[in-house]
């Protein structure tokens, strides 16, 4: 397991159930055989899925409730003139430690967004996005507007767009590029500009941003290391190997991280800090 070879402890903060057909029951033995120590459930609004089948609030409380101190949650809604505010204030009420994955076609400093960040910054939890060019939380460079009107507020980035921008000269329609990397995106820009900016490593994408450009990847670790968290958002039945993006991911934060305590960080402490685990 990666837990047991690393020694330490591993918060995953990307996970979701059912996702693409895997089951309850198969999460489960992904994350024990990654050597998880506690995952975070990322539900889907009442629509849409998450475009990957995953299941809703309900599915994620009930199978934290099944796996008490391993399992927490978040909670998910949509844009809805009548059932985001209701639906999002229900599921913090009953222990949702933070808002996503907020996956949605909006602009990313959209009266929704704003919405979200509003509900967020009153019951003091953090907020999970998706960006992905043209299809989720677009217009990427117009999100410092959100971070600066809610300073309070931390979010989260993932996805394509987010990891695309770690490099300067990025086209914004390649999800998975393959070139070196020229510092000074607009991702690297806000980690460095904001203190309410923070980063998911999660998926084929935030992998992608760690190989490409090896080197780079060093030095972003170091630079950024007190704001980066590890997630694993993959859906193999597996839990190793070269189709689970999560244990790949672990093996390449330990590998590239200049020094140990910062790959502790990034693994554990950085998410422990953020959602007041004990």
């Amino acid at each position: 397991m990666a837990q047991a070879a690393g020694g330490d402890r591993i918060c995953d903060i990307h996970q979701h159930s059912p996702y693409s057909g895997r089951t309850d029951d198969g999460l489960l033995a992904h994350q024990d055989r990654m050597g998880i120590t506690k995952t975070i459930l990322l539900p889907a609004g009442a629509r849409y899925g998450l475009a990957a089948g995953a299941g809703g609030n309900d599915i994620c409380v009930a199978l934290a409730r099944r796996s008490p101190g391993k399992y927490v949650y978040f909670a998910n809604e949509g844009p809805s003139p009548d059932r985001t505010r209701e639906v999002l204030e229900k599921y913090l009420k009953l222990g949702a430690i933070g808002i996503g994955e907020q996956k949605f076609p909006v602009d990313s400093d959209s009266g929704h967004v704003r919405l979200v960040a509003e509900i967020a910054r009153d019951y003091k939890v953090p907020v999970l996005l998706h960006f992905e060019h043209n299809t989720y939380n677009i217009a990427f460079q117009r999100f410092y507007k959100i971070l600066e009107k809610y300073p309070t507020v931390n979010f989260i980035g993932h996805a394509q767009t987010w990891w695309g921008n770690i490099d300067k000269n990025h086209a914004q329609e390649v999800m998975y590029p393959r070139l070196k990397v020229t510092p000074g995106g607009w991702t690297d820009r806000y980690l460095s500009d904001y203190p309410n900016m923070y980063g998911d490593m999660s998926a084929g994408s935030g992998l992608n941003a760690l190989l490409r450009d090896e080197e780079h990847a060093r030095g972003f670790l170091e630079r950024h290391q007190n704001k980066l968290l590890y997630g694993s958002d993959c859906s193999d039945r597996d839990g190793h190997g070269e189709r689970c993006s999560g244990s790949k991911q672990i093996e390449s934060i330990r590998r590239l991280s200049p020094h140990a305590s910062i790959a502790r960080k990034i693994l554990w402490e950085n998410s422990a800090r953020l959602f007041r685990f004990a």
